[in-house]
């Protein structure tokens, strides 16, 4: 059971082996960027339009700088830098550019933002950043293991499943949802790199 769901994951948008090389200290210090915004937490969570089920889950955090933890994710950009699965410069810019990718006509995306508090914040930027690079198939797993360490928080369950995850998130007090739709070519690759030409010219 558990290998035809890995599988079934991998093949899914989004949560599969990722290849990125890691960014150096320099360039992550550079491209670093903080939000004026309140502390929160915004689970992204990548819904198929046809069955239901989801393709990915990442997590966005508003600490001492803004990252979204994306495990295992497909998303690049060059003015984003990446670690061990986190991406960091997440200006407003870069958030439409992530949501934009994901949401095709295959699937949109579900956002879930709940405020916290710094301590919150800066414990859950610290559990992303330190967790490493995830195998493929276990983005809602890692995300809902790292979401269950904060105080608050320790009630979620850790599953495989995406929606599943969304649907705990969602009984948090304070969340609130958006969904986001797009209409263009479901290629995700195709996607990543127009978003990367608008990102480059901004």
């Amino acid at each position: 059971m558990r290998v035809a769901l890995l599988a079934s994951c991998i093949a899914l948008v989004g949560c599969a082996e990722q290849k990125k090389p890691n960014a150096d200290a320099a360039t992550l210090a550079s491209a670093s960027y903080s939000h004026n915004g309140p502390p929160a937490l915004t689970l992204f969570t990548m819904v198929n339009n046809r069955t239901g089920s989801g393709g990915h889950t990442s997590l966005m955090v508003n600490a001492s700088e803004r990252v979204i933890f994306d495990p295992a994710g497909s998303f690049y950009a060059d003015v984003v830098p990446e670690r061990d699965d986190v991406l960091f410069g997440i200006t407003p810019g870069v958030v439409l550019a992530y949501r934009g990718a994901h949401a095709r006509s295959t699937h949109h995306v579900v956002m879930q933002r709940v405020e916290v508090t710094p301590e919150q914040a800066q414990h859950a930027y610290k559990l992303a950043v330190s967790n490493g690079r995830v195998p493929g198939a276990y983005c809602a797993n890692s995300t809902s293991s790292i979401l269950s360490q904060i105080p608050g928080f320790e009630g979620l369950k850790t599953t495989f499943y995406p929606v599943k995850l969304s649907d705990q998130f969602e009984t948090l007090p304070g969340v609130v949802t958006t969904k986001y739709y797009e209409d263009d070519d479901e290629d995700l690759q195709k996607a990543l790199a127009e978003g990367n030409v608008v990102l480059n010219n901004s």
